[in-house]
């Protein structure tokens, strides 16, 4: 037996902005199926607006359509489905946008965020069991991330549900399912800098705020943030970064380069762009790491000088949902904000509802805003 609620669907990619002329975003009535074994019905309360779901919007990202979009939130459980005993009905949880299987040999190594079994169902728009619980007039509606939580409600697989034990609230939570967990654990998992390393973070939307703050944290000697947008810069030295530089300012990887006595220990690319990629590259020390976090299009390219990265013992990685273990960090990340270490409250941005993601997502596009989320009440 299926309940109606209301869902975002995107039923074809390449939409153009304004995204509140072309429409690609449609709130509709959609079936949504009774969670199978393994699998949990929750309530959407808040759900972030992040790059991956303007990805999927713009095609810059292939998904299978049509699909039900939302990938960052915090929810309420409903119901369990079999073989669920460590959930209850009211449990508060934050979502992962990749489900982990525990047994393949990435899980079993620790590395959650490169689930064989969980890539498998993101590409193919199912849950982590293979199934689709939504439909939309009778046909089936492919899952975005096994999450689709732009919606009053979801079925996810139990791998895809982390449980708070901590009281916040749930527009706080949501940014600790992708924003947080990505940006933060870039600088804690993947960069893991020493104290007084330098750390440069290029692009200052959620994902790299959070990890200037993680960086700021971590007790790195400099922290560098570089961007496009001057109120983010000027957030950033609210935040503690030590030096702050307009992204395409003439001279910024030689102050860069200046200020750190040869460029950055760590320098991220959080912006998801090519010309980003280069400026953290530029700006990174021999024998430094460059770490990216964005996801262009799968199309993008950067040449590498191999002679460089020989000899000057370069370091070149990406970081996906933050290098860690979401059961882990999350409580992790959320009892350091507690604490009043990571600031994630000064990255929150306005709310929108479903009926006006359209607007949102232009007001993303633009890149003046910060980590805005869809309240559900």
């Amino acid at each position: 037996m299926s309940m109606k609620m209301r869902a975002a669907v995107v039923h074809a990619s390449g939409a153009a902005a304004p995204f509140a002329q072309s429409r690609p975003i449609q709130v509709t009535k959609v079936d949504l199926g009774k969670p199978g074994a393994g699998e949990v019905l929750v309530r959407i309360r808040a759900a972030g607006l992040c790059h991956s779901d303007l990805s999927v919007i713009n095609g810059d990202r292939p998904r299978a359509m049509p699909i039900a979009l939302g990938h960052e939130a915090s929810a309420e459980v409903v119901e369990c489905g079999a073989d669920v005993g460590d959930l209850t009905p009211g449990d508060h949880v934050v979502l992962v946008f990749v489900p982990s299987c525990g047994c393949c040999l990435p899980c079993m190594e620790g590395r959650p965020a490169l689930c064989e079994p969980g890539a498998a169902a993101n590409t193919a728009g199912t849950l982590l069991g293979g199934h689709r619980r939504l439909s939309l007039a009778g046909s089936p509606l492919n899952h975005h991330t096994g999450v689709s939580c732009f919606a009053e409600y979801a079925v996810v697989s139990r791998r895809s549900c982390v449980r708070l034990d901590i009281d916040i609230s749930h527009r706080e939570a949501a940014l600790f399912g992708c924003a947080v967990l990505t940006g933060a654990g870039a600088v804690i998992n993947a960069a893991r800098p020493r104290v007084g390393q330098s750390v440069a973070i290029v692009g200052l939307g959620g994902v790299g705020l959070s990890a200037l703050i993680a960086a700021v944290a971590a007790g790195a000697g400099e922290v560098i943030a570089l961007d496009l947008n001057e109120t983010k810069l000027e957030l950033a030295r609210e935040l503690g970064a030590t030096l702050t530089i307009r992204a395409n300012a003439p001279g910024a990887v030689e102050s860069v380069r200046e200020r750190t006595k040869g460029g950055a220990d760590f320098a991220l690319d959080m912006a998801g762009a090519v010309p980003a990629f280069e400026l953290a590259h530029l700006i990174t020390r021999r024998g430094g790491t460059t770490i990216t976090s964005g996801l262009p299009n799968s199309s993008a390219c950067f040449p590498l000088a191999l002679s460089q990265l020989v000899g000057e013992e370069r370091t070149v990685r990406g970081s996906y949902l933050g290098s860690g273990v979401p059961a882990r960090d999350i409580p992790s990340y959320i009892a350091l904000y507690q604490r009043g270490r990571l600031p994630v409250d000064r990255l929150m941005g306005r709310v929108w509802t479903l009926d006006t993601l359209n607007e949102g997502f232009d007001h993303l596009h633009s890149g003046s805003g910060l980590r805005d989320v869809v309240l559900m009440d």
